[in-house]
């Protein structure tokens, strides 16, 4: 089974690589950009037949290792 997470800072967070990344898409002519925020992206192969126990798994791969919870949030997606 095959799982895309993706794990962004929260909100509340500061973010100065998408802030960089923002102010040279403008500087590129690109003015009508707002804002960007960056992240990570991750494809996860789980030899698992259960949805819910390759769920489970992914919930404890992105809180034990691919993501800070206290600054990040993460979602898990099924391809």
């Amino acid at each position: 089974m095959k799982i895309s997470a993706i794990v962004t800072l929260k909100k509340e967070v500061l973010d100065p690589q998408g802030k960089v990344v923002n102010q040279t898409l403008k500087n590129m002519g690109h003015t009508n950009i707002s804002n960007v925020r960056q992240g990570k992206y991750f494809e996860i192969e789980i030899n698992e037949t259960s949805k819910n126990e390759a769920k489970k798994k992914a919930e404890e791969i992105c809180k034990k290792l691919l993501a800070n919870v206290v600054i990040e949030d993460y979602e898990i997606i099924f391809k």
